[in-house]
């Protein structure tokens, strides 16, 4: 039973360990017989935090434009490890992060038009805010593109 529901939750999507043994203690699976399932999984592949830690950042930086520290917590609440956390975080750096920070600024700015700079410049804050970003990465970004933004150049 254990060895269907693992299995039937890998297909669905990649799993982390912890994420596994949270729904096998939901359905009532013994925690001894979970962890031997899990093992197995383990020993043949596919169960594979440091895999699933990879992707997780690759992806949600990608796609969500997600922060070094948004992503860091987002595996923290998967159940990954610290150590595999921070091998997998390795892949965005600081010049990475400020490279999507720009992109996501640039992406909204657009739809931006004819609003004063300042709102403009509050809104970007708060939206790079809730992807993780901290001031330090934000206001230099807002700030190059709020300067470069044809709307506020003067004639």
């Amino acid at each position: 039973m254990a060895r269907a529901i693992v299995l039937r939750q890998l297909t669905v999507a990649p799993r982390s360990r912890a994420q596994l043994e949270k729904k096998l203690r939901d359905r009532g699976c013994p925690d001894d017989v979970a962890g031997r399932v899990l093992d197995r999984m383990t020993e043949v592949g596919l169960v594979d935090d440091e895999a699933y830690a990879e992707l997780l950042v690759r992806s949600r930086h990608s796609s969500r434009g997600l922060s070094r520290r948004a992503l860091a917590q987002e595996l923290r609440k998967q159940g990954i490890d610290k150590e595999l956390a921070d091998g997998a975080l390795e892949q965005v750096g600081a010049a990475q992060e400020r490279a999507r920070a720009e992109e996501l600024v640039a992406r909204r700015l657009r739809t931006m038009h004819g609003l004063d700079a300042d709102v403009q410049a509050r809104r970007l804050a708060g939206m790079l805010a809730r992807k993780g970003y901290s001031g330090d990465v934000a206001w230099p970004v807002i700030r190059d593109a709020i300067a470069g933004a044809a709307e506020h150049q003067r004639d």
